[in-house]
């Protein structure tokens, strides 16, 4: 502290606390004195003067004061220069006390910590508040463009506080949810109505474009953008705390779908997970895929030193390559075009990379394309692809081996639902084969822009100008993020034991429908521009997916996001049944003859029967 001392009354940033400090002391004296400070105590004042000072000082270098940014002091910075204060007055009477000057009039001391704290927090805001109107755009400026702010007024005020950091834009009021709040002031911007009065308030202020405050909003998000983004207004959101990292990424932006769903940040075990794939080889299937290739990026993140990603398509593999040679220069990259039903590669592989980790993330995984002429190939993939890379890890000597796998495992109702509960219990008959690695199942429904998704297929269809093709008007969904799945499969990686399956909680389902309406608003078109259309359930397609943070079918864990699958159900058949039935089936089999293997060793597989069909048919 005396080195801080030192240097502080030496540095020209402290000179205006100094000479605040020491007026403050000498008004304490003409003040207790009723303006007039008798020549008997001009002496006093004079050699306490520097007791005052270093006293103060030694009470706000304690509480950091020093450190404190005038430009954007805060409630929490005054709090803790009233603090300093406090302890600076303190030290002061004590020695002033200590040298027992006769007649000394006590009273100074309080007076002049009140003093002392009123000039350095008002010199504090003055020259934040100067500093704001020096830097703020004109409303004459090309540059700043009126805004109004959507949300509460907790979100409102996170909202406008962020704005103060940002360039080219004049909020010129706050649209609040709550009726009541209509008429008071938040930072000096008026409310100017609620939510109902948008559209009436920005026409009236002659204003285009509208920040929506960020979540816990997503509800409101989603009304505003569905009632009104119609009528031609521009909407803006501020981005998330993970996209903070990236340069300018604080400025306002367009919402995108993902703002609207209301997820929560993923809360991971970072030093859990550096210290899982730190400096160790993992080895990534399908690691070009939309999961596969958010995998690699997370791994890499955490520090791996060698990433293995294998994928069977030669482009994909390409791009992905390109990629992470440019974000990681320092990881070492080995990039593979290879199928997972080459058991032999794959175990080749396994053998000379050694990776403590594999993430199989390779699959087939569109329901309809799999259930009509394809279904041997998802049979052969999803079950025979996972037998493969899970027996590699286990000779390996890995340590871990964490199957990607998908809510229409459960109670499956198409083939590559069954496929994927049949690859689950293959994992967990190699398992019980290979104790000495740990294998871990991932349940998880559907991730926002995955190939194969809804929402690649209805941004293509607006681009054309539509119809979108929704098949059911009741058919919901679960959705996250593609960032917040892979860290889930690795935070799930990093906690499970060996034959556990995970179920991630994924929210509040979406309405396919719904999700197509959003996506239609977002591009800036009505529903009368793109129309939706109605097609029927396609076979093997569930209306409803099963619950998968059920209390009666999960356990919780330690993670809030991450459900342990209760044992029971299916049999588990050995690793060797499993693939010779497989291959039994002969080259060419029928789609029959491949249903009645997965029904046979999957026996909740409801063949042929997806469910809600009854309910589409009655309508």
């Amino acid at each position: 502290m005396l080195t801080e001392l030192r240097h502080s009354l030496v540095s020209k940033s402290w000179l205006p606390d100094l000479a605040l400090i020491a007026l403050a002391w000498w008004m304490a004296f003409w003040l207790r004195f009723n303006l007039g400070l008798p020549a008997r105590y001009v002496y006093d004042a004079l050699i306490t003067t520097p007791i005052a000072l270093v006293g103060m000082a030694c009470g706000l270098i304690v509480l950091r004061v020093p450190r404190q940014s005038w430009r954007y002091v805060s409630l929490a910075d005054l709090r803790g220069l009233a603090a300093g204060v406090g302890l600076g007055a303190l030290l002061t009477m004590a020695v002033v006390l200590g040298l027992r000057i006769q007649g000394f009039p006590r009273s100074v001391f309080l007076i002049s910590a009140v003093l002392a704290l009123v000039f350095l927090a008002g010199a504090r805001a003055t020259w934040r508040t100067l500093m704001e109107l020096v830097h703020a755009p004109t409303a004459g400026t090309s540059a700043a463009q009126p805004l109004l702010v959507v949300g509460t007024l907790e979100e409102a005020d996170q909202a406008l506080r962020t704005l103060k950091g940002v360039t080219g834009w004049q909020v010129r009021g706050v649209v609040s949810p709550n009726v009541q709040d209509t008429g008071r002031t938040l930072q000096g911007i008026p409310v100017l109505g609620s939510v109902e009065q948008l559209a009436k308030v920005a026409q009236a202020g002659h204003i285009s474009t509208i920040l929506l405050a960020s979540p816990p909003g997503a509800a409101l998000r989603r009304e505003v953008l569905l009632r009104w983004s119609a009528s031609g207004l521009v909407l803006l959101t501020l981005p998330s705390a993970d996209e903070w990292l990236s340069p300018g990424a604080v400025a306002p932006r367009e919402v995108r779908l993902e703002d609207l769903l209301g997820r929560a940040p993923v809360q991971l075990d970072a030093q859990g997970l550096s210290a899982l794939v730190g400096g160790q080889t993992v080895l990534v299937t399908g690691a070009a895929g939309s999961i596969g290739s958010e995998l690699c990026r997370q791994v890499a993140r955490f520090g791996a030193t060698r990433l293995v990603c294998v994928d069977q398509s030669e482009f994909s593999i390409y791009q992905l390559e390109q990629e992470l040679r440019r974000s990681f220069p320092n990881l070492r990259g080995v990039f593979l075009t290879v199928n997972v039903r080459e058991s032999e590669r794959i175990a080749d592989i396994a053998r000379q990379y050694q990776p403590t980790m594999v993430l199989h993330a390779a699959a087939y995984k569109h329901v309809p394309l799999m259930e009509e002429s394809n279904e041997v190939e998802a049979l052969r993939t999803n079950v025979l692809g996972t037998l493969y890379a899970a027996k590699a890890a286990a000779l390996c000597g890995a340590q871990r081996f964490v199957l990607v796998s998908t809510d229409k495992a459960v109670n499956p109702t198409s083939v590559m639902g069954a496929s994927k509960r049949l690859a689950e219990l293959g994992v967990q008959a190699v398992a019980d084969e290979f104790p000495r690695t740990q294998f871990l199942s991932v349940r998880f429904g559907n991730v926002l822009g995955s190939s194969g998704s809804v929402v690649p297929l209805f941004t293509s269809q607006i681009e054309k100008g539509g119809p979108i093709t929704v098949t059911h008007p009741e058919i919901v969904r679960y959705f996250m993020t593609i960032p917040e799945a892979a860290q889930l499969v690795l935070q799930a990686g990093l906690m499970g034991s060996s034959g556990q399956i995970f179920v991630l909680d994924m929210g509040e389902p979406v309405k396919i429908a719904e999700l197509a309406r959003m996506l239609i608003r977002l591009s800036g078109k009505s529903e009368t521009q793109v129309p939706i259309v109605y097609t029927g359930l396609r076979p093997g397609e569930k209306l409803y997916e099963e619950l998968l943070a059920d209390d009666e079918t999960t356990e919780l864990t330690p993670h809030p996001k991450l459900r342990v699958a209760k044992a029971g159900g299916s049999e588990i058949a050995s690793p060797s049944a499993i693939e010779s039935a497989i291959l039994d089936l002969g080259v060419s089999p029928s789609g029959d003859s491949v249903r009645g293997l997965l029904h046979r060793f999957v026996p909740e597989y409801q063949v042929g029967k997806p469910k809600g069909e009854g309910v589409l048919q009655a309508q």
